[in-house]
This record gives structure tokens, C-alpha cells and sequence, in this order.
């Protein structure tokens, strides 16, 4: 029989799980918006703009899903403090090297700042998941 033991974790893993869970809450709220064809979401961008989210291969959008959804959860399971976080987090960030690859390979970025933060978001979450296994704050 094995047992892990945990270690109680620092005010900033809370801090940063709550701030993950959040960034990822805005993800999922932008692909949902964007997936039902939202009023709100029709306001922010021009109509060229909407058509070329109409014609994004159904791979792509299925890339953007699994980012933000699997980047949602895996916050949820880190503040559970549960490894399946890490996985989750690997996972988001593999789908969004896959939409951002398309996006920037076609010039379908309207904001790169934005591009680029999304990211190393990614990537940070990924480091810092992977330190929280590390420490034996999640397991």
C-alpha cells in the first residue's frame, strides 16, 4: 500500500489557482460566446472578422475548446489540490500551441499582445502545476 503525503501549500498557491481558475472562466465564456454566435460576440469584431471564425476548420475550434476547458478544470482539480491539474494543464496547453499555430500561420491574429500572452499564460500554468506536484502541494 502507498501513501502520498501532501504539504499544506502558501497563501500565493491559492492565489494563483483562483487567478487561473479565473483566466480560464474568461476562456470558456469566449468560446462559448463565439460557438453560439452571441450578440456580444458579434459586437467586438468586424464582419470580415466573423466570417473567417465561420470558416475555421472544426479542428481548430475543437482545439480552442480543449484549451479553455481543460485549462477550467484543471485549475478546479489543482484548488482540489488533485494531480489530474497537472494533466489537465499539459492538455490545455498542447491544444492552445494547436489553435495559436493555425491563427498565426494563416495571419488570423487581430491582437498579437493578446496571442502572445495567451501563451505564456499557458506555459506558466504549466510550470507552476508542475511545481505544485514538485512541492507536494497537489497529488
Amino acid at each position: 500500500m502507498s501513501t502520498t503525503t501532501t504539504q499544506k501549500p502558501p497563501i500565493w498557491f491559492w492565489i494563483v489557482a483562483v487567478i487561473g481558475l479565473i483566466w480560464n472562466g474568461m476562456g470558456v465564456n469566449a468560446y462559448l460566446q463565439q460557438a453560439y454566435n452571441t450578440e456580444s460576440f458579434r459586437s467586438m469584431y468586424t464582419e470580415e472578422q466573423i466570417n473567417i471564425v465561420a470558416n475555421t476548420p472544426s479542428w481548430v475550434t475543437a482545439a480552442f475548446a480543449i484549451a479553455v476547458f481543460a485549462g477550467f478544470f484543471a485549475f478546479v482539480f489543482i484548488l482540489l489540490r488533485k494531480k489530474l491539474g497537472y494533466t489537465l494543464m499539459l492538455l490545455s496547453l498542447l491544444a492552445v500551441i494547436v489553435q495559436m499555430s493555425y491563427l498565426l500561420i494563416n495571419n488570423y491574429v487581430s491582437s498579437m499582445v493578446m496571442t502572445i500572452m495567451i501563451i505564456v499564460f499557458a506555459i506558466v500554468f504549466v510550470v507552476l502545476a508542475r511545481l505544485f506536484v514538485q512541492k507536494g502541494w497537489i497529488s
